[in-house]
């Protein structure tokens, strides 16, 4: 199954973009809306257990800004994300969300990756977390061909989402010179250097390596990054990744305790 995903800077327009993409032939059970919510009034009128459905057009009115169509049939669930903090992740059918549809009200360390259950790449979930953690909303479609799936991008865009591939070249832009920088004070050898190096940099943010050290990941990266993962640059970044990873969890705490 493929999927298509938009990153939005408002609500409403994510919400626009889930009532087209339903009204284009995506099924509610193929539609994802992930949003942080940092409303305790919400949060409390958010169902803790599949069985509380009745709250649910209040609950998605908080998150959706009152758009009440889009609560019939969906299963909402709160949860703590580490380094991004309070996210509602509504799944529009019973077959999206892992475990039944919601693992209700406790800190998920691996949400995304444990909780939606139609095989998202690994590799770009760091950029669904950095998304949440600039307070965007993340809407997923998954279609059965690549002909709605570019419906769905079309939809997508007209509603004013970022692509994942403009997000992930977002996100490095916004950190290439530091990394550069990090790497060759003089700036003479990164330009070389960049794509192992960004490579290794991304490998550390994937679940399967978050917190590992590169010798006990080594084995999977081979199989991944056969190219590059045994060249220095591939190392350094990698270092680098785990560092940014640590550091984009403590700098979400802080901002969950004010």
């Amino acid at each position: 199954m493929e999927n298509v995903v938009g990153i939005f800077k408002e609500k409403r327009n994510a919400v626009s973009a889930i009532e087209e993409l339903r009204a284009a032939g995506f099924a509610s059970e193929r539609l994802v809306l992930l949003t942080p919510d940092h409303s305790s009034d919400t949060r409390q009128r958010t169902p803790s257990e599949d069985a509380e459905q009745p709250g649910m057009g209040m609950a998605i009115g908080g998150v959706a800004g009152g758009a009440a169509g889009l609560a019939a049939g969906a299963l909402i669930s709160n949860f703590l994300l580490p380094g991004v903090g309070p996210i509602l992740a509504v799944g529009l059918g019973s077959g999206v969300l892992g475990v039944g549809g919601a693992v209700a009200g406790g800190a998920v360390g691996n949400l995304l990756e444990n909780s939606l259950t139609h095989g998202l790449p690994k590799d770009e979930i760091f950029l669904y977390e950095d998304a949440l953690r600039q307070r965007r909303t993340v809407v997923i479609a998954f279609g059965e061909d690549e002909d709605r799936i570019e419906r769905g991008r079309g939809i997508m865009e007209r509603a004013g989402a970022e692509s994942l591939d403009a997000a992930r070249d977002n996100w490095w832009i916004g950190l290439r010179d530091a990394e550069a920088a990090e790497y060759d004070p003089d700036g003479k050898s990164f330009g070389d250097a960049e794509r192992p190096y960004r490579c290794g940099f991304e490998a550390a943010l994937r679940p399967d390596c978050r917190g590992k050290p590169l010798d006990e990941t080594h084995a999977f990266l081979r199989d991944r990054y056969a190219d590059v993962c045994d060249q220095p640059a591939f190392r350094r970044g990698y270092k680098r990744g785990q560092l940014y990873y640590a550091e984009s969890n403590r700098h979400g705490l802080r901002e969950d305790a004010r």
